[in-house]
């Protein structure tokens, strides 16, 4: 049985850096770069649900920066995950590109190491980030709280905080059930239950959550 390979969407305006990292991205057998583009206004019109799986952005780009396309992009195909790439530790960047919709942020300087991971990471639903982001995101986190900034209440059954906590874990559902001792479909339920209620779509959206109410680590 062949492996379904991750569709991926290539956006750099710099040919030489989409060609390494072409090399990079095709010599793994699920990933595969179905588009390549030079600007970020190109990558909107190239990122459609039924082409795409995958959009890989650089933050520096003319005529429209990645972030600017990762904002329409999320919102025109909201199934398509999002990489952003960038030549800087920034944590404005960073900030802006979660807010956009990215699900996670490498480094042009480590892409060689981390664009692979990352990769599979955003298809699973999962963040990625840098060790330095994972910093600011709690300094800022903290800088937050001290300033008042209370976060949520919770509004989640003992129950449910128990199912995202092990969602967040990375626990698959046939794993929760047998942890919590209840069946499969009782999982899925309590699942979609607290998608509704907290207004969320994802693992990614939910292991957000987990941290922000303290249910799992950073």
């Amino acid at each position: 049985m062949s492996l379904a390979k991750t569709r991926i969407l290539l956006a750099d305006d710099h040919a030489l850096v989409r060609r390494g990292l072409r090399l990079i991205l095709d010599a793994e057998p699920d990933l595969t770069v179905v588009a390549e583009v030079p600007d970020g206004a190109e990558a909107i019109e190239s990122a459609t649900d039924e082409s795409v799986d995958l959009a890989i952005l650089d933050i520096a780009m003319p005529r429209m920066t990645g972030i600017q396309a990762a904002r329409e992009i999320s919102r025109r195909a909201p199934g398509i995950r999002i990489l952003m790439l960038s030549m800087y530790d920034n944590e404005q960047y960073l900030f802006e590109s979660l807010k956009a919709g990215a699900s996670g942020y490498v480094l042009k300087s480590v892409a060689d190491r981390d664009l692979i991971e990352a990769c599979r990471a955003a298809m699973r639903g999962e963040p990625f980030l840098y060790p330095g982001a994972v910093t600011s995101l709690i300094r800022e986190y903290l800088q937050r709280e001290k300033l008042g900034g209370r976060q949520p209440e919770t509004i989640l059954t003992a129950r449910e905080e128990e199912i995202v906590k092990l969602i967040a874990e990375g626990n698959s559902t046939k794993e929760i059930a047998e942890i919590l001792v209840i069946s499969a479909k009782t999982v899925e339920r309590h699942r979609a239950n607290i998608l509704h209620k907290l207004g969320m779509r994802d693992r990614l959206e939910l292991t957000r959550y987990a941290i922000r109410a303290g249910l799992v680590e950073p």
